[in-house]
Protein backbone atom coordinates (compact mmCIF):
# COMPACT_ATOMS: atom_id res chain seq x y z
CA UNK A 1 0.00 0.00 0.00
CA UNK A 2 1.43 3.44 -0.63
CA UNK A 3 3.21 5.67 1.92
CA UNK A 4 1.49 9.11 2.11
CA UNK A 5 4.14 12.24 2.65
CA UNK A 6 4.57 12.33 6.59
CA UNK A 7 5.28 7.93 5.97
CA UNK A 8 7.82 9.10 3.41
CA UNK A 9 9.57 11.43 5.50
CA UNK A 10 9.85 9.21 7.60
CA UNK A 11 11.66 6.83 5.95
CA UNK A 12 14.04 9.69 4.24
CA UNK A 13 15.06 10.29 7.47
CA UNK A 14 15.25 6.72 8.38
CA UNK A 15 17.59 6.47 4.83
CA UNK A 16 19.62 9.54 5.30
CA UNK A 17 20.12 7.65 8.80
CA UNK A 18 21.75 4.70 7.41
CA UNK A 19 23.24 6.31 4.56
CA UNK A 20 25.45 8.63 6.61
CA UNK A 21 25.96 5.27 8.75
CA UNK A 22 26.80 2.88 6.11
CA UNK A 23 29.28 5.82 4.31
CA UNK A 24 31.04 6.53 7.99
CA UNK A 25 31.77 2.25 8.27
CA UNK A 26 33.59 1.72 5.06
CA UNK A 27 36.24 3.36 5.91
CA UNK A 28 36.72 1.56 9.65
CA UNK A 29 36.38 -2.21 8.89
CA UNK A 30 39.55 -3.90 8.28
CA UNK A 31 41.48 -6.88 8.36
CA UNK A 32 42.16 -8.88 12.27
CA UNK A 33 39.20 -6.03 13.44
CA UNK A 34 36.86 -7.92 16.12
CA UNK A 35 33.34 -8.54 14.19
CA UNK A 36 31.53 -7.85 17.47
CA UNK A 37 33.58 -3.86 16.90
CA UNK A 38 31.77 -3.77 13.31
CA UNK A 39 28.61 -4.56 15.65
CA UNK A 40 28.46 -2.29 18.24
CA UNK A 41 30.25 0.80 16.33
CA UNK A 42 27.28 0.49 13.49
CA UNK A 43 24.66 0.41 15.92
CA UNK A 44 26.18 3.02 18.06
CA UNK A 45 26.37 5.31 15.22
CA UNK A 46 22.81 4.85 14.33
CA UNK A 47 21.33 5.46 17.97
CA UNK A 48 23.51 8.51 17.78
CA UNK A 49 22.24 10.18 14.74
CA UNK A 50 18.61 9.49 16.34
CA UNK A 51 17.63 6.29 14.69
CA UNK A 52 17.42 2.28 16.30
CA UNK A 53 18.60 -0.45 14.22
CA UNK A 54 16.13 -2.24 12.55
CA UNK A 55 17.80 -5.64 13.01
CA UNK A 56 21.12 -6.65 14.56
CA UNK A 57 24.20 -5.57 12.12
CA UNK A 58 25.24 -8.69 9.95
CA UNK A 59 29.00 -9.28 9.63
CA UNK A 60 29.13 -11.72 7.52
CA UNK A 61 32.47 -13.12 6.22
CA UNK A 62 33.31 -15.18 3.06
CA UNK A 63 31.06 -18.08 1.95
CA UNK A 64 28.99 -17.09 5.02
CA UNK A 65 26.38 -14.85 2.78
CA UNK A 66 24.01 -13.28 5.74
CA UNK A 67 22.31 -13.65 9.18
CA UNK A 68 25.53 -13.46 11.40
CA UNK A 69 26.00 -11.43 14.30
CA UNK A 70 28.24 -11.09 17.08
CA UNK A 71 26.81 -13.33 20.22
CA UNK A 72 27.94 -12.37 23.57
CA UNK A 73 31.59 -11.86 24.13
CA UNK A 74 32.18 -12.75 20.27
CA UNK A 75 36.11 -13.52 19.52
CA UNK A 76 35.90 -13.89 16.11
CA UNK A 77 38.19 -11.66 13.63
CA UNK A 78 37.75 -10.70 10.48
CA UNK A 79 40.61 -12.98 8.37
CA UNK A 80 43.03 -11.51 6.19
CA UNK A 81 41.78 -11.85 2.25
CA UNK A 82 38.32 -11.90 3.45
CA UNK A 83 35.51 -10.74 1.63
CA UNK A 84 33.25 -9.30 4.32
CA UNK A 85 29.37 -8.33 3.85
CA UNK A 86 27.72 -5.76 6.43
CA UNK A 87 24.67 -5.43 6.37
CA UNK A 88 22.71 -2.81 8.09
CA UNK A 89 19.14 -1.14 9.23
CA UNK A 90 17.55 1.37 10.42
CA UNK A 91 14.18 2.09 11.90
CA UNK A 92 12.44 5.27 12.92
CA UNK A 93 9.34 5.02 14.43
CA UNK A 94 9.13 1.95 12.71
CA UNK A 95 10.05 2.50 9.28
CA UNK A 96 12.48 0.15 8.12
CA UNK A 97 15.40 1.02 5.53
CA UNK A 98 17.94 -1.68 4.97
CA UNK A 99 21.34 -1.36 2.96
CA UNK A 100 24.61 -3.41 2.99
CA UNK A 101 28.29 -3.13 1.20
CA UNK A 102 31.22 -5.69 0.93
CA UNK A 103 34.55 -4.57 2.21
CA UNK A 104 37.38 -6.58 0.54
CA UNK A 105 41.04 -7.28 1.31
CA UNK A 106 41.44 -9.37 -2.20
CA UNK A 107 41.62 -8.60 -5.58
CA UNK A 108 39.05 -11.60 -6.42
CA UNK A 109 36.88 -10.30 -3.70
CA UNK A 110 36.75 -6.82 -4.95
CA UNK A 111 35.72 -8.04 -8.22
CA UNK A 112 32.66 -9.52 -6.91
CA UNK A 113 31.50 -6.58 -4.75
CA UNK A 114 32.43 -4.12 -7.72
CA UNK A 115 30.20 -6.60 -9.50
CA UNK A 116 27.26 -6.42 -6.72
CA UNK A 117 26.79 -2.80 -6.49
CA UNK A 118 26.83 -2.79 -10.76
CA UNK A 119 23.99 -5.41 -10.74
CA UNK A 120 22.30 -2.85 -7.96
CA UNK A 121 23.09 0.46 -9.99
CA UNK A 122 21.57 -1.42 -13.32
CA UNK A 123 18.75 -2.23 -11.76
CA UNK A 124 18.24 1.44 -9.76
CA UNK A 125 18.75 2.81 -13.61
CA UNK A 126 15.80 0.67 -15.18
CA UNK A 127 13.29 0.34 -12.44
CA UNK A 128 9.82 1.54 -12.63
CA UNK A 129 6.49 1.42 -11.06
CA UNK A 130 4.65 -1.70 -12.26
CA UNK A 131 7.77 -3.53 -13.36
CA UNK A 132 8.10 -7.24 -13.35
CA UNK A 133 9.46 -8.97 -10.53
CA UNK A 134 10.87 -11.67 -12.95
CA UNK A 135 12.40 -8.74 -15.36
CA UNK A 136 14.22 -7.29 -12.55
CA UNK A 137 15.41 -10.60 -11.87
CA UNK A 138 16.69 -10.91 -15.13
CA UNK A 139 18.26 -7.70 -15.39
CA UNK A 140 20.36 -8.90 -12.00
CA UNK A 141 21.15 -12.02 -13.24
CA UNK A 142 22.39 -11.10 -16.79
CA UNK A 143 24.10 -8.37 -15.19
CA UNK A 144 26.22 -10.96 -12.67
CA UNK A 145 26.76 -13.32 -15.54
CA UNK A 146 28.30 -10.65 -18.09
CA UNK A 147 31.03 -10.20 -15.30
CA UNK A 148 31.70 -13.24 -15.39
CA UNK A 149 29.94 -14.13 -11.78
CA UNK A 150 27.15 -15.99 -10.54
CA UNK A 151 24.02 -14.64 -8.41
CA UNK A 152 22.67 -16.41 -5.44
CA UNK A 153 19.37 -17.94 -7.02
CA UNK A 154 17.83 -18.40 -3.56
CA UNK A 155 18.46 -14.97 -1.34
CA UNK A 156 15.95 -12.28 -2.49
CA UNK A 157 15.49 -8.57 -2.23
CA UNK A 158 12.16 -7.21 -0.36
CA UNK A 159 9.57 -4.99 0.65
CA UNK A 160 9.49 -2.68 3.77
CA UNK A 161 7.48 -1.53 5.79
CA UNK A 162 6.57 -0.35 9.29
CA UNK A 163 7.84 -2.83 11.82
CA UNK A 164 8.81 -5.36 9.02
CA UNK A 165 11.66 -5.84 7.32
CA UNK A 166 10.49 -8.54 4.80
CA UNK A 167 6.61 -6.70 4.13
CA UNK A 168 5.93 -9.77 1.87
CA UNK A 169 7.22 -9.48 -1.63
CA UNK A 170 10.54 -10.87 -2.58
CA UNK A 171 12.58 -9.10 -5.44
CA UNK A 172 14.69 -11.97 -7.08
CA UNK A 173 18.36 -12.02 -8.33
CA UNK A 174 17.75 -14.56 -11.23
CA UNK A 175 15.42 -14.78 -13.97
CA UNK A 176 11.87 -16.12 -13.54
CA UNK A 177 8.46 -16.27 -14.01
CA UNK A 178 6.10 -13.77 -11.62
CA UNK A 179 2.96 -12.21 -12.67
CA UNK A 180 3.21 -9.46 -9.88
CA UNK A 181 5.07 -6.14 -9.88
CA UNK A 182 6.89 -3.52 -7.90
CA UNK A 183 4.31 -0.77 -7.42
CA UNK A 184 4.76 2.83 -7.18
CA UNK A 185 4.72 4.59 -3.61
CA UNK A 186 5.90 1.19 -2.28
CA UNK A 187 9.38 0.66 -0.82
CA UNK A 188 11.77 -2.13 -1.61
CA UNK A 189 15.38 -3.32 -0.91
CA UNK A 190 16.90 -4.15 -3.57
CA UNK A 191 20.17 -6.31 -2.81
CA UNK A 192 22.22 -8.65 -5.28
CA UNK A 193 24.52 -11.42 -3.92
CA UNK A 194 27.29 -12.57 -6.01
CA UNK A 195 29.47 -15.74 -5.84
CA UNK A 196 32.19 -17.13 -8.44
CA UNK A 197 31.22 -18.73 -11.22
CA UNK A 198 32.14 -22.14 -10.26
CA UNK A 199 29.94 -22.01 -7.16
CA UNK A 200 26.70 -23.85 -6.57
CA UNK A 201 24.93 -20.36 -6.42
CA UNK A 202 22.67 -21.05 -3.53
CA UNK A 203 22.82 -21.01 0.41
CA UNK A 204 22.12 -23.60 2.62
CA UNK A 205 20.94 -23.07 6.34
CA UNK A 206 24.15 -23.23 8.64
CA UNK A 207 24.14 -24.88 12.29
CA UNK A 208 24.31 -21.34 13.99
CA UNK A 209 21.88 -18.95 15.25
CA UNK A 210 22.84 -15.10 16.17
CA UNK A 211 19.50 -13.30 15.41
CA UNK A 212 16.47 -13.69 16.72
CA UNK A 213 12.99 -12.47 16.75
CA UNK A 214 10.12 -12.32 19.01
CA UNK A 215 7.18 -14.54 18.15
CA UNK A 216 4.51 -14.35 20.69
CA UNK A 217 3.95 -13.56 24.19
CA UNK A 218 4.24 -17.21 26.03
CA UNK A 219 3.72 -18.14 29.83
CA UNK A 220 7.08 -19.12 30.75
CA UNK A 221 7.87 -20.10 34.47
CA UNK A 222 10.61 -18.05 35.25
CA UNK A 223 10.70 -14.22 36.67
CA UNK A 224 13.48 -14.13 34.46
CA UNK A 225 12.30 -15.23 31.16
CA UNK A 226 9.35 -12.97 31.88
CA UNK A 227 11.09 -9.82 32.65
CA UNK A 228 13.24 -10.63 29.41
CA UNK A 229 10.26 -11.60 27.22
CA UNK A 230 8.47 -8.27 28.00
CA UNK A 231 11.58 -6.16 27.33
CA UNK A 232 11.95 -8.13 24.17
CA UNK A 233 8.22 -7.45 23.12
CA UNK A 234 8.48 -3.67 23.94
CA UNK A 235 11.84 -2.93 22.93
CA UNK A 236 11.79 -4.42 19.41
CA UNK A 237 8.17 -5.51 18.31
CA UNK A 238 8.64 -7.48 15.32
CA UNK A 239 11.82 -6.89 14.38
CA UNK A 240 15.11 -9.10 15.30
CA UNK A 241 17.86 -8.26 17.48
CA UNK A 242 20.80 -10.00 19.11
CA UNK A 243 21.17 -11.74 22.46
CA UNK A 244 23.79 -9.44 23.27
CA UNK A 245 21.14 -6.44 23.35
CA UNK A 246 19.05 -8.53 26.41
CA UNK A 247 22.71 -8.10 28.55
CA UNK A 248 21.95 -6.52 31.83
CA UNK A 249 18.00 -7.20 31.43
CA UNK A 250 18.32 -9.66 33.79
CA UNK A 251 20.87 -10.89 36.46
CA UNK A 252 23.98 -11.93 34.34
CA UNK A 253 23.47 -15.55 36.19
CA UNK A 254 20.10 -15.84 35.29
CA UNK A 255 20.82 -14.53 31.35
CA UNK A 256 21.74 -17.84 29.96
CA UNK A 257 18.47 -20.27 31.35
CA UNK A 258 16.19 -17.26 30.90
CA UNK A 259 16.97 -17.37 27.12
CA UNK A 260 16.99 -20.80 26.94
CA UNK A 261 13.42 -20.72 28.54
CA UNK A 262 12.07 -18.24 25.90
CA UNK A 263 13.55 -20.36 22.98
CA UNK A 264 12.39 -23.73 23.82
CA UNK A 265 8.87 -22.52 24.42
CA UNK A 266 9.02 -20.58 21.11
CA UNK A 267 7.99 -16.91 22.22
CA UNK A 268 10.81 -16.10 20.23
CA UNK A 269 12.63 -18.19 16.73
CA UNK A 270 16.19 -17.93 15.69
CA UNK A 271 17.22 -17.12 12.46
CA UNK A 272 20.34 -19.61 10.81
CA UNK A 273 23.14 -18.19 9.04
CA UNK A 274 23.17 -18.60 5.53
CA UNK A 275 26.40 -20.25 3.89
CA UNK A 276 26.89 -20.66 0.41
CA UNK A 277 26.33 -24.55 -0.45
CA UNK A 278 29.43 -24.91 -2.21
CA UNK A 279 31.67 -22.98 0.65
CA UNK A 280 32.48 -20.04 -2.15
CA UNK A 281 32.78 -16.65 -0.93
CA UNK A 282 29.75 -13.81 -1.59
CA UNK A 283 29.76 -10.19 -1.90
CA UNK A 284 26.85 -8.29 -1.76
CA UNK A 285 25.18 -5.01 -2.22
CA UNK A 286 22.02 -3.27 -1.07
CA UNK A 287 19.99 -0.16 -1.34
CA UNK A 288 16.36 0.63 -0.56
CA UNK A 289 14.36 2.70 -2.96
CA UNK A 290 10.95 4.44 -3.67
CA UNK A 291 9.54 3.07 -6.49
CA UNK A 292 7.92 6.00 -8.64
CA UNK A 293 6.27 5.29 -12.14
CA UNK A 294 9.07 6.64 -13.72
CA UNK A 295 11.89 5.50 -11.95
CA UNK A 296 12.97 5.31 -8.31
CA UNK A 297 14.08 7.41 -5.60
CA UNK A 298 16.87 5.77 -3.33
CA UNK A 299 16.49 6.49 0.02
CA UNK A 300 19.84 5.10 1.42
Amino acid sequence: MPYDNEELETFRLSGRILRETREEMRSQVHENMPVIDVCEKVEGLIRAKGGKPAFPCNVSINEVAAHYTSPPRDTLRIPSGATVKVDLGVQVDGYVTDTAFTACFSPEGRSMAATAELALKTTIDNIHGDMALGKIGALIESTIKNRGFKPISNLTGHSVGRYLIHAGTSIPNVAGFSPNKVRAGEVYAIEPFVTQPDAIGRVDDGPQMTIFRFLKAKSVKSDAAKKMLKHIEINFHTLPFAERWLIGVVPAEQHKAAFKELYTSKAIMGYPIFVEASRKPVAQAEHTLLIKEDGCEVLT
